[in-house]
């Protein structure tokens, strides 16, 4: 059971829950919140980020970017601890717990408004062959250097406005400026990871942004990444502004900027425990964004 817990990656679930925290945020602060929703919504990103990182481990072991190379913590396949067989049938359950979870969020969310119900549903596969495709397959997009988007995608447009939509049924693009913050933070913690993985990645023919762009570019690409998500987040408050506390979550801007440098400075197989670090201070940003639209 060890190998399965850390095969689950339980570090990446700070930043999986952000996106839904800032839904639920922004759901109170229009007076939609919904407990049983939310913790739906909790559950269901859960087990998609699990599946995700099962997914990646059982792709990168097949495809040789988790090699004897690679700089980060060795994975279940790749050291031998699950066999193949065991992490396919690892992932197929987390599929099917997803589906479980994200159908019962549904009809909680939308009662039996089947026009909504198939709509999420839909954003529901996509998640989950996401998830799947980023390593897995004759041609994984995260091999051809797509992940980025992917995430910001899915981390920041879809896991905010969706997941806020589930509480208001409503879509309004103002807010689309903090699903943005939250987008460029979860790419960051992308990035970091790359610039890690970068000597291997290459080897195995994973062209991240990092091995297209070298790491020195790369650090430049994450300061550009902070940069973005603090200033949309700036600009929605701007565009709400009432009180000084709105600005609460500039508080978590140091962090973000500490790290920033860092892993400008640091060579690549230093650079693991920021990936933690910068997936904790986006989640500080979300708690602190979050309290001060609340009070």
């Amino acid at each position: 059971m060890k190998h399965w817990v850390s095969a689950f990656r339980l570090r990446t679930l700070p930043l999986a829950l952000s996106s839904i925290m800032m839904g639920g945020f922004l759901a109170a602060a229009a007076g939609a919140f919904q407990w049983d929703v939310f913790l739906l919504c909790i559950a269901t990103t859960i087990f998609l980020q699990i599946l995700s990182n099962l997914a990646n481990d059982y792709g990168d072991s097949v495809h040789g970017a988790d090699s004897a190379d690679r700089k980060g913590p060795s994975r279940a396949v790749q050291s031998g601890r699950i066999s193949t067989a065991q992490m396919k049938a690892g992932i197929a359950v987390f599929v099917v717990l997803s589906l479980i979870s994200g159908i019962s969020l549904l009809f909680t969310a939308f009662g039996l408004n089947w026009n909504a119900i198939f709509f999420f549903l839909g954003l529901g596969v996509l998640s989950i062959l996401a998830a799947i495709g980023y390593t897995v397959g004759k041609k994984p997009y995260g091999y051809a250097g797509l992940g980025d988007i992917s995430v910001f995608i899915f981390f920041g447009l879809v896991g905010v406005m969706g997941s806020l939509y589930l509480f208001t049924h409503e879509l309004s693009w103002q807010y689309v400026w903090p699903a943005v913050s939250c987008g460029v933070f979860a790419v960051g913690v992308l990035n970091i990871n790359n610039m890690r993985d970068i000597d291997s990645d290459r080897k195995a023919g994973k062209f991240s942004i990092p091995v297209r762009i070298g790491k020195q570019n790369a650090a430049v690409y994450h300061w550009s990444l902070v940069l973005i998500g603090l200033g949309s987040a700036v600009a929605f408050v701007a565009m709400h502004f009432e009180s000084a506390i709105q600005l609460l979550f500039m508080l978590s801007a140091p962090a973000f900027m500490i790290i920033a440098r860092k892993i400008q400075v640091k060579p690549s197989h230093e650079l693991d425990p920021y990936l933690k670090f910068m997936a904790l201070s986006t989640l500080l940003f979300v708690i602190l964004f979050g309290v001060g639209q609340l009070v």
